[in-house]
């Protein structure tokens, strides 16, 4: 494999890359790179959110590389302050044991098990002297730290910042500098940690590790990114069956996306699947049916689909809805919110469109946000259109 087309694999799904021109350096060299992600076990379940970088490690792992795993089993009482306006709880070591030993279990559905490295970093992290807590901390400005944007915005409120927060990103760079590490890899939330590394990493004699963030993946509710505490997640460990009806649940506009981030269907059948005309519930089953395949098998997912099917679409949709004929001046490819407002059940096209991102437009129950979606007329004949509550339409 060329080095481009190993880049092309790597920039899948990444936001950014410090730098490319050193990552590319790196994967010349021949040799198998050390690839850092560092997990806080703050919670039982790797969610589809995780698996989007823990995913990426794989990507490196298949072109020969190494991937560490930091379990933060110590930064872990510190609690990461990345995005947060108030100071996190900090966990019991209790409570820490308890969630290291359930993700572990989760990681070797992702990663390949002889490619991968495990540490905790209580193992140094915990070692550590007051003394050299302190040397550690004249490695790095108070200035610079309070560059977070997440510090800064508490500073402006008059929000507290605990001084164990300000210690977490030199203790994450310390990660980096005891594994020396070549590469980091973690969520757009991460960039500023990830850079301390670097920064210790060169006052340590070490080279820089090359930074990569990947986006945030948003959750099922299509408002807030992942996460357990927000009940809008997807877990690796969920049944086929509740895998499948989750990702059913996303709003239209994040299917892309989640294809791009959470499969490893190629981006050309994607952008099929997202082009002009296509019906999104369509996709959206290919999409699910991929999570299903990656973290069960192929017959699981078309068990699933079928299911889901019986159990929802079939059970849930009207079936002796009054009889609507589309119009003919809507075209082979229809408007749903001129469609809506056409049969009367919307007072204009505007209308339809707020009832839409309100999430009252449906066909066969599946909600239909996208206000700009246009569907083929072949593909609405028959099937049952919901506006509101109450409100039904047997589309002919």
């Amino acid at each position: 494999m060329t080095l481009d087309q190993q880049m092309d694999i790597l920039r899948r799904g990444t936001t950014q890359i410090i730098d490319e021109t050193d990552l590319r350096k790196k994967l010349a060299e021949g040799r198998p790179l050390r690839v850092k992600l560092g997990l806080d076990p703050t919670a039982k379940d790797v969610t589809l959110g995780w698996a989007v970088v823990l995913r990426k490690i794989r990507d490196f792992q298949r072109l020969g590389h190494t991937g560490c795993i930091i379990v933060g089993d110590f930064t872990a009482l510190i609690g990461d302050p990345s995005g947060k306006s108030k100071t996190r709880r900090q966990l019991t070591r209790e409570e820490v044991q308890i969630n290291v030993e359930a993700v572990k279990e989760q990681l070797f559905k992702i990663l390949i098990p002889e490619r991968t490295e495990i540490f905790y970093n209580a193992d140094w992290l915990g070692k550590m002297t007051f003394e050299d807590v302190i040397r550690l901390c004249s490695r790095y400005t108070v200035a610079r730290i309070l560059e977070r944007d997440d510090f800064t915005n508490r500073l402006r409120e008059n929000r507290p910042i605990a001084m164990h927060e300000i210690m977490y990103p030199l203790c994450q760079g310390m990660d980096s500098v005891e594994i020396n590490a070549d590469i980091e890899l973690g969520g757009n939330d991460q960039l500023f940690n990830n850079l301390v590394g670097r920064t210790l990493m060169e006052q340590y004699g070490q080279a820089p590790q090359v930074v990569m963030t990947c986006p945030l993946l948003v959750g099922t509710d299509g408002k807030e990114k992942m996460s357990q505490s927000l009940g809008n997640y997807v877990s690796i460990t969920d049944s086929p069956n509740d895998m499948f009806g989750k990702t059913m649940s996303i709003p239209d506009e994040l299917i892309a996306n989640w294809f791009e981030l959470c499969t490893d269907v190629p981006m050309e059948r994607v952008k099929e699947l997202s082009a002009e005309g296509k019906n999104p519930r369509d996709s959206k089953v290919e999409l699910a049916k991929a999570i299903v395949a990656l973290y069960h098998s192929d017959e699981a997912a078309n068990e699933a689909e079928r299911y889901f099917v019986e159990t929802f679409s079939k059970r849930q949709t009207v079936t002796d809805a009054p009889e609507a004929a589309i119009p003919n001046d809507l075209g082979d490819l229809v408007s749903i919110p001129a469609l809506v407002a056409q049969l009367g059940l919307a007072k204009s096209n505007g209308a339809a469109k707020d009832l839409m991102k309100a999430g009252a437009i449906s066909l066969d129950e599946e909600k239909l946000s996208d206000a700009g979606i246009r569907i083929p007329r072949q593909d609405l004949v028959g099937k049952i259109l919901r506006v509101g509550k109450h409100q039904y339409r047997k589309l002919v």
